[in-house]
């Protein structure tokens, strides 16, 4: 029998539940998997919270990998023994096996483990679009990171480096100003003793950036849209400090013309063929070592609520991961 972590009521990660439960057989475009690792993202606290609506009695969790158990009819292009990853909904993937559409999954190259895999694919996948579909950039340009020592932050910075583009990030401590200059940003701002706005304009010569990319919101926001050039782009993908303000339309044009969106990964792999061209770049240069994942938060599943704690103080560096293999619970 199958265990995972689910919730009745909205909360604090006291509300998080370890149960048994019974995982059942694949139905029609479904397949089982076991789980070997599952990842830990900011989404799966929304969830938790209530800032993400979710059906109670929920699992959590949308990020894992491991290897297909059993096919359900109706399913092409992947069979017993596959090695896969996946994100995205149905929530559920805080658990040691599921049953779930197979249109979710993607399959996992054999040079990418499963830990790695669940560190990166919703991570990896986030800043594919970001850089990559969001905004145009060459290289020589300068974009401003928040959280640059995060899960996101790592891998964006890594990939932007490869691009040629010049990454500013901002972090909290100097500890994490030196993970994220070992990652990819040639310039780094501790928040917390230095003034972002007035940094970013003196290492862009009084411009500004043409992109911010900010997955912070409420507390980052002003400062964000203080940062941007004359018809800037401010990429709000994510609300660790909570939801940004409402936009006064014409406050944008008084600023610059500026420009604001808030994408979400799912419609940017809702199509196979994107998703796979995306994923496909991804592994590419996860697999050549272009591109390297920090694993630095291994959990036990059934400490999801700790893990949610750690996560919620800021502490983290990198990626969070849950750990199948290790525990006997795969």
């Amino acid at each position: 029998m199958a265990k995972a972590v689910r919730f009745y009521r909205t909360g604090g990660p006291e509300v998080l539940c370890w149960e048994r439960l019974d995982t059942g057989t694949p139905r029609w475009g479904e397949v089982r998997v076991r789980h070997l690792a599952v990842g830990l993202n900011f989404a799966d606290i929304y969830f938790r919270t209530g800032l993400y609506p979710a059906q109670l009695p929920a699992g959590l969790g949308v990020e894992a990998a491991g290897v297909v158990e059993a096919v359900g009819p109706g399913v092409d292009g992947f069979s017993a023994g596959d090695r896969v990853t996946y994100t995205g909904s149905p929530l559920g993937a805080y658990s040691t096996e599921r049953v779930m559409p197979a249109d979710s999954l993607i399959k996992l190259p054999a040079a990418i483990g499963f830990e790695t895999a669940a560190a990166m694919t919703m991570r990896g996948l986030t800043s594919a679009y970001l850089l990559r579909r969001i905004a145009t950039l060459a290289p020589g340009d300068t974009v401003l990171l928040h959280a640059a020592a995060g899960g996101v932050g790592l891998i964006l910075s890594q990939w932007a480096r490869l691009l040629g583009i010049t990454v500013i990030g901002t972090v909290s401590t100097e500890e994490k100003a030196e993970v994220a200059r070992q990652n990819g940003c040639a310039h780094t701002i501790v928040y917390p003793r230095e003034d972002v706005v007035t940094r970013v304009r003196e290492l862009t010569g009084g411009a500004g950036v043409p992109v911010v990319y900010d997955s912070v919101g409420r507390t980052m926001f002003e400062t964000s849209l203080a940062s941007l050039r004359r018809r800037g782009l401010l990429v709000c993908f994510g609300t660790s400090s909570g939801p940004v303000p409402p936009i006064d339309a014409m406050r944008l044009a008084i600023h610059g013309s500026l420009f604001v969106t808030r994408p979400a990964l799912a419609d940017y792999i809702a199509e196979p063929e994107e998703r796979a061209a995306l994923a496909d770049e991804l592994f590419g240069h996860v697999a050549a070592g272009r591109i390297k994942i920090q694993i630095n938060q291994r959990y036990d599943l059934e400490d999801a609520a700790q893990a949610h704690r750690d996560l919620e103080s800021g502490r983290s560096i990198g990626s969070s991961v849950f750990c199948l293999e290790r525990t006997g619970h795969a």
